[in-house]
């Protein structure tokens, strides 16, 4: 059982704080997972315990790692997938001064989800199809959106949805079953030549990732199908640039 140590009150068998050498192994296990979208780290984390979890301290550190479940938590530099294997790096823990929260460290093991910028992605499946962008779905939880500049205009052209498909879809818009289907009844990029869909029959898509956005700590990536993507961004802001000087001229 954890037990608590006030600040107001001396002890001399109560160690917080971990010494110099643990900080310093701490630091040195960043959960950076290089060239791995997934990956299982040592975590550690400072956890503010409730008075409510006084008796049951773990439950409690259970209770917060579990809020933090597939959002993106910085100290980790991903997403949380999930946590196990729960440990106090000290056997107290102090109640500072007239707070009523223990504050305690604990290690963990993490699943990280941490996409880079660069990566190749082969999980994402077609949820929207538009002439700007296509919208997809990976690990059936995060968005991921390819604009049109990311599409090669010399393979792919975009042929949108009859009268009769946006009628039928605006009858299923509430459904939470959105499939391939329904995607296609907005319009579908084409081969030029083949006439073979983006993303074949199941509407999976490999792609690069160019850009990550972070909001309410939600991750959502920017992708694209480009063989070279990043000279396209480069180009982009040279046309962004270019335009500013004759707009001052």
């Amino acid at each position: 059982m954890l037990t608590t140590a006030s600040k107001k009150r001396k002890s001399t068998d109560v160690q917080v704080t971990p010494s110099k050498k643990q900080r310093h192994r701490l630091e040195a296990k960043k959960p950076i997972i290089a060239g791995e979208e997934f990956g299982t780290v040592r975590a550690s984390l400072v956890l503010p315990l409730s008075p409510v979890f006084a008796s049951s301290p773990k439950a409690g550190v259970q209770e917060m790692l579990d809020s933090m479940v597939m959002r993106y938590v910085q100290v980790l530099r991903g997403v949380l997938v999930s946590h196990s294997k729960i440990t106090f790096v000290t056997k107290t823990a102090p109640v500072l001064v007239d707070c009523p929260y223990v504050t305690c460290k604990v290690y963990f093991d993490a699943v990280i989800w941490s996409p880079q910028v660069g990566m190749k992605l082969a999980v994402g499946k077609i949820k929207l199809s538009s002439p700007d962008h296509i919208a997809l779905l990976i690990h059936r939880t995060f968005n991921v959106s390819i604009s049109r500049d990311h599409i090669p205009a010399d393979e792919w052209e975009f042929e949108p949805g009859t009268e009769e498909d946006e009628a039928k879809l605006s009858d299923t818009d509430d459904d939470d079953d959105w499939d391939a289907t329904k995607a296609e009844e907005r319009g579908r990029w084409r081969h030029k030549e083949t006439g073979d869909l983006l993303g074949g029959e199941d509407g999976y898509l490999e792609f690069t990732v160019i850009g990550v956005t972070l909001a309410n700590e939600m991750l959502s990536l920017h992708g694209s199908l480009q063989p070279e993507p990043f000279s396209i961004a480069r180009r982009d802001d040279g046309d962004r640039e270019a335009q500013r000087s004759r707009d001052v001229v």
